[in-house]
């Protein structure tokens, strides 16, 4: 995994991993083998060039957003690019840091992953059944991952139309509750392909940057460059070319 910037061994205890925020201080962890089985990566990450990457996507991050906390957008510019992986790494290497969180949101409803990915049972729903119901409490829907300071919110119910949920004001009030309630904490967006879907540009309102995902070899300059006019200059931090799907 490399990056463009533009402008600017765990012990495993057996049990269910997909308690939802309620149980937030569950001391229940990942194997190291389990994490590698699931393209994570972790402390002891044998694959130490890997690891690097996202801790320094992550500082470059950190950099550009500077004192407060913030939200990102992760979003690849075409199907296949790898832009989920990219996401769930991302948020464990701000997990990484004791003093941080990160939330991780599964905001591709056409494609969600990060709950297979993350090994997590959404008994009780996701974020497309958080916005549409308009009665649950957040915190029912945040699991946790087996990783210490990650929490997923999964995409739930598979949407056909999302972009009027994204652009709601129920899904607005959500990201600024979560960004202001947890000072330390960072909330990264596992959105669509910029190119095949309109609800990037619109999940790009509430983030305060983004990061764009090509996957190496998949995808033409011109198809980049088309992808990153999609979004605002100032929010566009990076380009991450990514080799891993």
């Amino acid at each position: 995994m490399n990056q463009d910037k533009r402008d600017p061994r765990d012990m495993a205890v057996p049990g269910d991993t997909s308690r939802s925020l309620a149980h937030a201080n569950d001391p229940r962890m990942l194997s190291t083998r389990t994490l590698e089985d699931r393209r994570l990566i972790h402390r002891h990450d044998s694959v130490r060039v890997q690891a690097d990457a996202f801790r320094d996507l992550r500082t470059s991050l950190l950099n550009l957003g500077g004192a407060q906390n913030f939200v990102t957008l992760v979003a690849p510019v075409i199907p296949g690019c790898g832009g989920s992986f990219v996401a769930r790494n991302l948020s464990a290497a701000f997990a990484f840091d004791e003093t941080k969180s990160a939330l991780l949101i599964d905001c591709d409803a056409l494609r969600p992953s990060q709950h297979k990915a993350l090994g997590v049972d959404a008994n009780m729903g996701g974020l497309m059944d958080y916005l549409d119901a308009g009665t649950a409490d957040i915190s029912d829907i945040q699991y946790f991952t087996g990783i210490p300071g990650l929490h997923l919110i999964p995409s739930g119910t598979t949407r056909e139309m999302s972009g009027e949920l994204f652009s709601s004001f129920r899904m607005r009030t959500m990201i600024d509750s979560l960004r202001s309630d947890t000072p330390n904490g960072y909330v990264i967006l596992d959105g669509p392909s910029a190119l095949n879907s309109p609800d990037a540009r619109i999940l790009a309102d509430l983030a305060d940057l983004v990061v764009l995902v090509a996957g190496y070899g998949r995808v033409t300059i011109e198809q980049i460059d088309k992808a990153a006019a999609h979004f605002e200059p100032a929010k566009l931090a990076g380009i991450v070319f990514n080799d891993i799907h």
